[in-house]
């Protein structure tokens, strides 16, 4: 098992600094992101600083680290969007439906009937490109919409002491 940084194609979305500079809570091995197109309202990633394809790649303490950072950035978010559940999702490679080849975990708050049937969350991100959680096809934020939300996430980070 690889357990060091994979070199990063020079298109890497998530490798570029202008995405982790939108992180609304960061650490030393990981940055959160509010999704520019979220499936449902506080739709969020988990991006790791360093380029990995694949999960399979993290050393065990990192991916250990990976979950409780993932942990502490869902609380913030169950508080901002007032839910009471949440999905994380990692799909790892392409047939799984990854289409950023960076490993990242969604992380997406419910409530009750956010959608009509319960696991209609896993065929958005299953059933074909248009629907997947990492689309080009979904209706994307405005810029001012994007940095309101997280301008509030990086305060209630900072709140939580995430």
């Amino acid at each position: 098992m690889q357990n060091s940084p994979e070199q990063a194609p020079g298109d890497c979305l998530f490798c570029k600094r202008e995405i982790i500079g939108q992180s609304f809570f960061s650490s030393a091995k990981f940055s959160a992101i509010y999704n520019i197109a979220p499936v449902l309202p506080g739709h969020s990633l988990i991006i790791p600083n360093e380029h990995y394809e694949s999960l399979l790649g993290l050393s065990d303490p990192d991916l250990g680290d990976m979950m409780i950072f993932a942990r502490k950035v869902t609380l913030v978010l169950k508080t901002v969007f007032r839910c009471e559940a949440f999905d994380w999702s990692i799909q790892d490679g392409i047939a799984a439906g990854q289409t950023v080849p960076h490993v990242h975990m969604h992380i997406v708050p419910r409530k009750p009937l956010d959608m009509p049937e319960g696991n209609e969350w896993y065929r958005k991100i299953t059933s074909n490109e248009q629907q997947m959680a990492d689309s080009q096809h979904r209706e994307r934020l405005n810029k001012k919409e994007y940095d309101a939300i997280t301008a509030m996430l990086c305060e209630a980070s900072l709140s939580h002491n995430a």
